[in-house]
């Protein structure tokens, strides 16, 4: 590769951002820093990377510039002064936002003269070189091509197809699970305090149980792909079973609202069950209602 190819510009210095540039130095290519904030970008310079005194300047520096930004609209924030430098540069949003949003980003950057890739960095937490981390990249084939052995550095890599959106479809949808399983592990270790137990007691159990999850996550997308999983009265079990967490936290004086969510979709599923004539699924009640918010 030429000396151009093994440099790049990496725009916010969050926790992730400083992830990446660290992950590029490491590999020997070299970076072009800049962040709102100086004092981040001049931590990453002590560790060798060339610190930008504006967005321009940093711009100029190179072709491919990455941004790790909190959403899309910052990216407007930060390269809207000088979108008068986009001309001939690669922008790979490695930020998170909703599909639509990143599908109108890749229209304005392409508006003004670049190339444009959507990321979706699923890591643990900050630690992108963590063997389970990964990032989704989608937008046009040749522009990933063209630039992946750069971006590698960052983590592996799994383009998806050329529409700007199915990155952030794919890591929003993982974050969909992410998010609730993260309330139900701090409810539930909750719950174990405050009952007297031992939490660290309690870790080895649910490491054991999650050996379950991809075996329903199989079963159950097979279920979904044609309409969802559903059965009468296992609807009504679950219903049980969520108002039992719910009394088992409540007794200790945790929060059960999570658990609370859970039983109103469970029971919404037995209600239109009854009506339907027939056992209806949550996937069936979840994907009906946003097409008839569509």
């Amino acid at each position: 590769m030429s000396d151009q190819h093994r440099s790049v510009t990496v725009l916010g210095l969050g926790p992730m951002g400083q992830a990446m540039v660290r992950a590029f130095l490491k590999a020997g290519v070299e970076v072009t820093v800049w962040n709102r904030s100086p004092a981040k970008a001049d931590a990453m310079a002590a560790l060798g990377a060339r610190k930008a005194a504006t967005v321009a300047e940093a711009l100029e520096a190179n072709e491919v510039i990455v941004l790790s930004l909190t959403h899309y609209a910052a990216m407007y924030d930060v390269l809207g002064p000088a979108a008068d430098r986009l001309r001939g540069k690669v922008i790979a949003n490695l930020s998170s936002d909703s599909p639509e949003k990143a599908r109108a980003g890749g229209a304005w950057v392409r508006e003004r003269g670049a190339e444009f890739l959507s990321g979706g960095v699923m890591s643990a937490g900050d630690n992108i070189e963590h063997p389970a981390s990964y990032i989704f990249y989608s937008g046009p084939r040749e522009v990933f091509d063209t630039h992946a052995e750069l971006l590698r550095p960052l983590s592996p890599q799994e383009y998806l197809g050329a529409d700007d959106g199915l990155a952030q479809v794919f890591y929003q949808g993982l974050l969909t699970i992410f998010h609730p399983w993260l309330l139900a592990f701090d409810q539930a270790t909750a719950m174990i305090a405050r009952s007297g137990h031992d939490i660290a007691a309690f870790v080895p159990f649910a490491v054991r149980s999650s050996a379950a999850f991809p075996y329903f996550m199989e079963q159950f997308s097979v279920a979904n792909q044609h309409g969802g999983w559903a059965d009468a009265a296992s609807l009504k079990m679950m219903d049980a079973g969520a108002q039992h967490v719910i009394d088992a936290s409540e007794e200790v004086g945790v929060d059960a609202a999570l658990s609370h969510a859970a039983q109103a979709f469970w029971r919404k599923a037995v209600a239109a069950s009854a009506d339907a004539g027939r056992a209806v699924s949550t996937y069936e009640l979840m994907a009906r209602n946003s097409i008839a918010a569509a």
